[in-house]
C-alpha cells in the first residue's frame, strides 16, 4: 500500500504555505541554552499544540517542573487514530533550537531567508523543519480527507540542544504508570541528516557523548603580563599543556583505557564503509574546500565518524576578547569545555573517572600551585538498532519511492549523539528508526543553518509514504 497520488499531489502543490509554515515556526525564538528567551521557547510548545489541534491530534502539555529556578518547556505529547487494527507510530523531534548569536547569513536569524531553493534560518533543518514535514502530512490528509494508514503518537520536546533534562524520568514514569505509549509498535525520531548532498540515509546508530568541563585557577584578580609574568603560575599555560595531553592531531584519544577498549572493524565491515557513496569531495564541500581530512582513505574517515570515539575541545573561556585591543592581561580563572563521542562498550559511567584521573595525575606532573577542577557535565549512552526490522523496510521503501530507486539509502551509523534513541529502545522494547530530512551541508548548530526545498518537500512527502509503508509492513 503506497500513498496515494492525491498525497504527493498536496505536498508538491502546497510548497509556498509550507514554507510559509516553517517560516512562522522559525520566527519563534525557542532556544534552550539562553534562559533570557525561556519563556520564547515555553511558548513555541503552547504554539505548537495549538498548531496540531487544528490539524485534529488531541494534544497535551506535559509539565516537567523547574530546572535552575526556571520552568522547564512542555512535552508536547500528541495523538491521533485509535484503531486497534492499524500499527501505532511514535514520532518524536524537538522545537528548541541552538543560539544565534553569531549569524552570517542575511538579516535577523529568526527570519526565515529564501534563496537560490535553500532556506536560512535557526531551526530550519534541527529541527523545525522535520516537525513542520509532520504537520504538513497531518494537513493533506485532512484537508483531501484521507485517513491516516496508522495511529501517531506525537512526542515533541523543548530541551534536546541542552540535554534533555527530565525527558528520560517522564519515558520511565509514563512506560511503568501511564498510557502514551501503549499499543507502540515502532519508534521513528526525524533528527539527523544524510551523509552527503546527494543520496539518502537511514540511520540505525548513534554515539554517546561525555562532556566536560576543566576550570584553573590561580591569583584572585587578573595580573598585568608586564609586571607578573614569569612570577606566578598562569592558568592559561597550564590549561594548554593539559589540553594538548588529552587527544593527538591524528585524532587518537590519549586517555588511556579509551581507544584499546573498541574492537578493531572486520574485514567485511571495512569493506562496507569503503561502498557506502562517500568522497572526499563530500568532506571539502562541509569544510568550505579546506583540505584539513585526517585521511585520504574514505572507509577510514566514515569510520572514525561512526565507528570510533573521537575527542574534541570546544573552546577555552578566560577574559580575552577581539574588541579589547592588545589585552596583555594574565588571566585569573580558565575555563575549557571539551567532550567524548562514544561507541559501544564505552559508556559515560567508564569514561568519567578515566578522564578526571589522567587530567589531575597530568596537572600534578606541572608542579603547578594554581588549583583544578574537572567537572562532568552530562552525557548519554551510543545506540545501534536493528536495521533489518521490518520498520526500516519501510522507511526504504518509502525513500525510493520519492527520491527514485536509483537513490537507494545508505545505512549509516551517526556520529553526533541523541540519547533518548536507546531510552526508548530499551524502555519501550520497540525498534527505533532515524529517517532523516535534511543535507549534510545544512550546517545545523551553526552560524549559517539552512534545508532545501527540495528535501523539504520531498522529505514531507517520505514521511507520509513512510506512514504507509508501515501500515502494510509484514511483522
Amino acid at each position: 500500500m503506497a500513498a496515494p497520488s492525491s498525497f504527493n499531489d498536496y505536498v508538491q502543490n502546497h510548497t509556498d504555505a509550507f514554507i510559509d509554515r516553517l517560516r512562522t515556526a522559525v520566527a519563534h525564538k525557542s532556544v534552550s541554552g539562553d534562559s533570557t528567551l525561556r519563556q520564547n521557547l515555553i511558548d513555541t510548545g503552547i504554539w505548537l499544540k495549538g498548531e496540531l489541534e487544528n490539524l485534529g491530534v488531541t494534544v497535551k502539555l506535559h509539565d516537567l517542573g523547574m530546572q535552575d529556578n526556571l520552568q522547564l518547556p512542555y512535552l508536547v505529547l500528541g495523538s491521533i487514530g485509535t484503531d486497534a487494527s492499524k500499527k501505532t507510530v511514535l514520532v518524536y523531534s524537538h522545537y528548541d533550537v541552538m543560539p544565534a548569536n553569531v549569524w552570517t547569513g542575511e538579516g535577523d536569524p529568526f527570519t526565515l531567508d529564501v534563496k537560490n531553493d535553500k532556506m536560512y534560518g535557526r531551526g530550519s533543518t534541527d529541527d523545525k523543519g522535520p516537525v513542520m514535514g509532520w504537520l504538513n502530512v497531518l494537513e493533506a490528509h485532512q484537508k483531501l480527507q484521507l485517513p491516516l494508514p496508522v495511529n501517531i503518537r506525537f512526542l515533541f520536546e523543548g530541551m534536546e540542544e541542552v540535554g534533555s533534562p527530565g525527558l528520560d524520568n517522564f519515558i520511565v514514569d509514563e512506560v511503568n504508570n501511564g498510557d502514551f505509549f501503549k499499543g507502540v509498535d515502532c519508534v521513528c525520531i526525524t533528527d539527523n541528516y544524510w551523509l552527503t548532498t546527494r543520496r539518502p540515509v537511514l540511520t540505525y546508530g548513534v554515539r554517546g557523548i561525555a562532556y566536560f568541563s576543566m576550570d584553573i585557577t590561580g591569583a584572585k584578580d587578573d595580573m598585568h603580563s608586564g609586571l607578573y609574568g614569569r612570577m606566578i603560575h598562569e592558568p592559561m599555560t597550564d590549561m594548554v599543556k593539559l589540553l594538548s595531553k588529552l587527544v593527538e592531531t591524528t585524532g587518537v584519544i590519549t586517555v588511556p583505557d579509551i581507544e584499546n577498549q573498541v574492537p578493531p572493524p572486520s574485514d567485511d565491515e571495512r569493506e562496507s564503509y569503503r561502498l557506502m557513496d562517500y568522497q572526499l569531495s563530500d568532506l571539502w564541500k562541509d569544510t568550505g574546500d579546506r583540505k584539513v581530512e585526517l585521511s585520504e582513505d574514505t572507509a577510514e574517515l566514515l569510520m572514525g565518524r561512526m565507528r570510533y570515539p573521537s575527542l574534541s575541545i570546544h573552546g577555552i573561556r578566560g577574559t580575552f576578547d577581539t574588541n579589547d585591543g592588545l589585552k596583555t592581561i594574565i588571566p585569573a580563572n580558565i575555563s575549557a569545555r571539551f567532550s567524548l563521542r562514544l561507541v559501544e562498550p564505552l559508556t559515560p559511567n567508564y569514561v568519567i573517572p578515566r578522564v578526571t584521573a589522567f587530567l589531575k595525575a597530568e596537572f600534578a606532573k606541572l608542579n603547578s600551585k594554581n588549583e583544578i577542577e574537572v567537572k562532568y557535565e552530562g552525557g548519554g549512552l551510543p545506540w545501534v538498532g536493528e536495521r533489518n526490522h521490518w520498520n526500516y523496510q519501510a522507511a526504504d521503501a518509502a525513500t525510493q519511492a520519492v527520491w527514485g530507486s536509483s537513490l537507494y539509502p545508505n545505512y549509516v551509523r551517526e556520529g553526533g549523539s541523541i540519547p533518548v534513541t536507546l531510552t526508548f529502545s530499551e524502555k519501550l522494547g520497540k525498534n527505533v528508526l532515524l529517517l532523516p530530512m535534511g543535507q549534510s551541508d545544512d550546517g545545523a548548530h551553526s552560524s549559517l543553518e539552512k534545508l532545501d526545498i527540495s528535501n523539504y518537500i520531498n522529505g514531507t512527502r517520505v514521511f507520509g509514504e513512510y506512514l504507509y509503508q508501515v501500515a502494510n509492513a509484514q511483522t
